[in-house]
């Protein structure tokens, strides 16, 4: 006699690594998705990105091609963005403040004259 055993299979989202442009990011399956999927589920799918504030990965040919964030993340991106820019201004400004020789700094009233302006 053959016995079967009910087998109760649930799918678990996992979280994957994925490396892009030399930044690694650990995402979970359940927010990728294929551009073909994505073109017919294209409503429901900006409601869910705009309602839970979580990234969609959009993927072609198993690459990343695209990710859809919330206008609300995308604005923080930006913000952040401009912030590292200004530290970066910051530091390439100290770094040519060390070699700086201020007996060699000219006013601007003497540009006005050198120049006749």
């Amino acid at each position: 006699m053959i016995m079967q055993i009910p087998l109760d299979i649930h799918i678990i989202p996992c979280i994957i690594v994925i490396i892009y442009g030399g930044v690694t990011m650990l995402v979970n399956t359940n927010k990728m998705i294929s551009v073909t999927q994505l073109q017919r589920e294209l409503t429901q799918k900006l409601r869910d990105v705009s309602d839970t504030k979580e990234p969609l990965f959009v993927l072609r040919n198993n690459e990343v091609a695209a990710v859809m964030v919330s206008p609300d993340e995308y604005s923080t991106l930006k913000e952040m963005e401009e912030i590292l820019e200004h530290f970066e201004i910051y530091e390439m400004v100290q770094k040519r403040m060390k070699h700086h020789d201020s007996s060699r700094n000219v006013t601007l009233e003497e540009i006005r004259e050198r120049y006749g302006l």
